[in-house]
C-alpha cells in the first residue's frame, strides 16, 4: 500500500523518523509520498526522500496558509526545488478559506502560479481545498487539460463537491477522517461513490489520528504504520475486500505519481 500524504518533516517526527519509517515498512507499506508544505519544508522533504530510495518520494509546493510569503523569488526557488527526480508532484497547493491565514488574493495568486509551474514541468498537482470549492474549481479548471494529473488530498467535502471533482477528472485522497464516527459521518457515505482508479489513501500524519484506533498511541500522533487501519475502514465502507482496495489504490498511486518511471 502507498501513503500519498505523509508530513515527515513535521517536528513531531524529529526524535524518531527512522523508527517511523521502519514501522511503515513493517506494516506493509511499499511507498510514501512526503508532503512539502512550504519552500523550506519542501527542500527538507526532498532531502529526506533521498534517505529511503525506492520507498520515499515527495512533493514541493507552498500551502495556502503560507501564500502571503509568495513572490517572484519564491517562484524561482520552487522551480529549482521541483527539479529532482524524487519530487513527483507540485504541492501542497490550493485554497483555504476556512482559516484565512493568508489573504485570499495571495492564496489565489500562489495557487495559479503553482499550477502554471506544474504544467511547465509536466508534473501532477497535490491539492488542498477547504471551504473554497467554487473558487478552487474556477482557478483549477483551465489547467486540468494541461496537467498530467491532479489529486485533491484529504477530501472532506460534500456530495455535490465530490461529484464535480470527479467530473473534472480529479483523483481523491481519503484519510483517517473516515474513522471518525462524528466528523466523518458524511464522508463515510461518499467513499463508495469514488470509482476505483480515482481513489488513493493517505494518513496525513502526524495529523488525523484515526479516532477508532485501538490502542491509541500515547503521543496521539498519527503515523504511516496506521495506514492499514484506514485502508480496512475504507474497504468496509466500499463493500470490497481489503485486498481488492489495496490492489486498485496501489496501482492508481503508482501510476499517478509515475513511481515506476522515476525508479527506472
Amino acid at each position: 500500500m502507498i501513503d500519498i500524504g505523509l508530513n515527515l518533516t513535521n517536528p513531531q517526527f524529529a526524535p524518531d523518523r527512522d523508527a517511523v519509517m521502519q514501522r511503515a515498512c513493517d506494516a506493509g507499506l511499499e511507498a510514501v509520498i512526503l508532503t512539502g508544505t512550504d519552500l523550506d519544508d519542501s527542500q527538507a522533504a526532498a532531502e529526506l526522500a533521498i534517505c529511503w530510495p525506492g520507498f520515499a518520494w515527495c512533493t514541493a509546493g507552498l500551502h495556502p496558509h503560507d501564500a502571503r510569503h509568495w513572490d517572484a523569488a519564491s517562484a524561482a526557488r520552487l522551480r529549482t526545488l521541483a527539479a529532482p527526480p524524487q519530487v513527483v508532484a507540485i504541492g501542497e497547493c490550493g485554497l483555504d478559506f476556512n482559516r484565512d491565514f493568508s489573504p485570499r488574493p495571495q492564496q489565489e495568486a500562489a495557487f495559479v502560479a503553482q499550477l502554471q509551474l506544474a504544467v511547465e514541468l509536466g508534473k501532477p498537482v497535490f491539492l488542498h481545498c477547504r471551504d473554497a470549492h467554487a473558487r478552487f474549481v474556477t482557478l483549477l479548471g483551465p489547467y486540468l487539460s494541461q496537467l498530467p494529473g491532479a489529486v485533491l488530498h484529504c477530501f472532506t467535502g460534500t456530495a455535490d463537491e465530490l461529484a464535480e471533482c470527479l467530473a473534472l477528472g480529479l483523483h481523491i485522497g481519503i484519510t483517517g477522517w473516515v474513522c471518525d464516527e462524528r466528523r466523518g459521518e458524511a464522508l463515510r457515505a461518499l467513499v463508495p461513490q469514488i470509482p476505483a482508479g480515482r481513489l488513493m489513501i493517505e494518513t496525513d500524519a502526524p495529523y488525523l489520528l484515526p479516532r477508532d484506533l485501538s490502542p491509541k498511541p500515547k503521543s496521539r500522533r498519527n503515523e504511516p504504520a496506521f495506514l492499514p487501519h484506514i485502508a480496512a475502514t475504507v474497504a468496509a465502507l466500499r463493500g470490497e475486500s481489503c485486498a481488492a482496495l489495496l490492489a486498485h489504490t496501489r496501482a492508481t498511486s503508482r501510476a499517478f505519481f509515475r513511481l515506476d518511471e522515476v525508479m527506472s
